[in-house]
């Protein structure tokens, strides 16, 4: 069975560079940062199952609760573009 928790993107740029930030409200703990959207989400994902296994050695009674995924829900389908803005086919 596949679950989730939603996590919050946040863009930054210092020094001419960006990066993405993310939290999440579900998971006490969870700060991830990476280059892109993709790769802060798999730093997350990774953080996340870590985070659980700590929580359950360390405090059996607060179990984080992942949620079931819903029948219909919203997924941002990211591309890259090309300054022109067409689509780069990976």
């Amino acid at each position: 069975m596949k679950m989730y928790l939603d996590l919050i993107i946040e863009k930054f740029e210092e020094d001419g560079e960006e990066y993405y930030l993310a939290t999440s409200n579900d998971i006490q703990g969870l700060v991830a940062q990476g280059a892109t959207v993709e790769e802060t989400i798999e730093i997350a994902r990774s953080l996340v199952v870590d985070l659980i296994e700590l929580r359950e050695i360390k405090d059996k009674e607060k179990k984080i609760r992942l949620r079931s995924i819903p029948e219909s829900f919203h997924y941002p389908l990211i591309f890259n573009s090309k300054k022109d803005g067409s689509i780069i086919r990976v």
